[in-house]
């Protein structure tokens, strides 16, 4: 794949992005102020998840079959289905229809979301491999990286956007801009990609969509609970508990949101260097392990903290901005496994099955999110969140600790 394919394939990605992370805070912000609890407004994203969990799974069996630029243009083109749907709203409907249209509308964009990632995150892959099939592992952590921390940067300004568009223009109309934004992406994507992009060389059945091998299933049981544990207090309770306990505007809540974001993307972008890998030595299970046990220790550090009342402002502001660092290099630690654990032949299918898990974990945690709020406040949703971290650690000592896949042995895994 040349680095122009991966550059159009990053772009388009990046757009789509942008637009995902808007329509979060549109909606989230929207019906909070017509009155919607958290557990409804945790309801509006069930779907969304839901539908992320089987599309990461077909989706990846399609790319293999049918090639990237298939699945990315499709859920280019499925987002801005999503975006008109969602402007059609009207204040006046009864309750349960607005929320079950939204549901449903919410689940397109959550099929949008990983036919795009699933095309972006296996061309990385195919970049990192060169024409002999010999692949680099330091560059694939380091392209790994790179993606995965500008898609978060660009979704934290998603989070941003949305909530000025939502203050300056309204709901409606800042569903059409964005469409209409997405549609020139969709255009230029589907001129500038070739067809076999990631299109596998041998044909792909329906029972190979669950993978068989240990580590990727291993990896995905941790990123189930390790995505969880960040949606469980980030999703529904903190934007709540921001703009009702500390009766912050929309504008600040996306706009802190959006900040923290980006800063969360920087550090995932910047996790080679931080984990001591740039110099082309790959991370492995010892990283993904120590960091996870990190991870553990800053969340049930700010639950303390809430628990005792104790600077609560400041221990979440402060907590927040620790948990990002510390769960972005986690991120994109188990972002760089995942390629480094599959052969080149079957990147899309492996991916598939592991942002399956992703998606099952966000799910799961958007779902606990309006729950615990809803029971014990964000202190509530941080125990829980402490508890889904120690379970991602405890997975992940179960990762072997060589990092093969490549078709040619094996690679020395980073130990501690």
């Amino acid at each position: 794949m040349s680095r122009r394919g991966y550059g159009m394939v990053s772009a388009a990605y990046w757009g789509f992005t942008l637009t995902d992370g808007a329509l979060r805070m549109l909606v989230l912000l929207h019906f909070h102020e017509l009155g919607y609890t958290p557990l409804s407004l945790a309801s509006l994203f069930l779907l969304y998840e839901l539908c992320g969990v089987v599309t990461n799974l077909v989706g990846g069996w399609a790319g293999s079959r049918l090639g990237l630029k298939t699945t990315l243009c499709s859920g280019l083109a499925t987002q801005v289905a999503a975006l008109i749907a969602l402007s059609f709203v009207q204040e006046d409907w009864v309750g349960w229809v607005t929320v079950g249209y939204v549901m449903a509308a919410q689940a397109l964009s959550g099929v949008a979301k990983d036919l795009t990632k699933v095309s972006a995150k296996s061309a990385v892959k195919l970049l990192a491999t060169d024409s002999a099939g010999q692949e680099s592992h330091g560059r694939l952590f380091q392209w790994v990286a790179l993606l995965t921390g500008s898609k978060n940067a660009l979704k934290g300004l998603g989070f941003f956007v949305g909530g000025v568009l939502l203050s300056a223009f309204g709901f409606r109309l800042a569903l059409w801009t964005m469409a209409a934004g997405l549609v020139v992406v969709l255009v230029l994507s589907g001129l500038y990609l070739t067809a076999d992009m990631g299109r596998s060389r041998a044909p792909v059945r329906v029972t190979q969509l669950l993978s068989k091998t240990r580590e990727i299933n291993v990896l995905s049981l941790a990123r189930f609970f390790l995505f969880g544990s960040r949606d469980v207090w980030f999703v529904v309770a903190l934007p709540i508990f921001l703009a009702d306990v500390l009766g912050w505007s929309f504008t600040a809540v996306g706009g802190f949101l959006a900040a923290w974001v980006i800063g969360y993307g920087g550090v995932q972008a910047a996790a080679p260097a931080l984990v001591g890998k740039a110099s082309g030595v790959a991370a492995g299970a010892g990283t993904a392990l120590s960091w996870s046990i990190a991870l553990a220790i800053v969340t049930g550090g700010i639950a303390l903290a809430l628990q005792a009342n104790f600077h609560p402002t400041m221990a979440v502001l402060g907590g927040l901005a620790l948990f990002g660092g510390v769960f972005a290099v986690n991120a994109s630690v188990h972002s760089y496994l995942i390629l480094a654990y599959t052969d080149t032949d079957r990147v899309t299918l492996d991916v598939g099955f592991y942002y399956m898990a992703n998606a099952g974990g966000r799910l799961v945690g958007t779902m606990l999110s309006g729950l615990m709020y809803l029971a014990g406040g964000l202190t509530a949703c941080l125990w829980v969140s402490t508890g889904l971290v120690l379970m991602a650690a405890l997975v992940t000592a179960f990762l072997p600790t060589t990092v093969s896949g490549t078709g040619d042995g094996s690679v020395p895994g980073y130990e501690f």
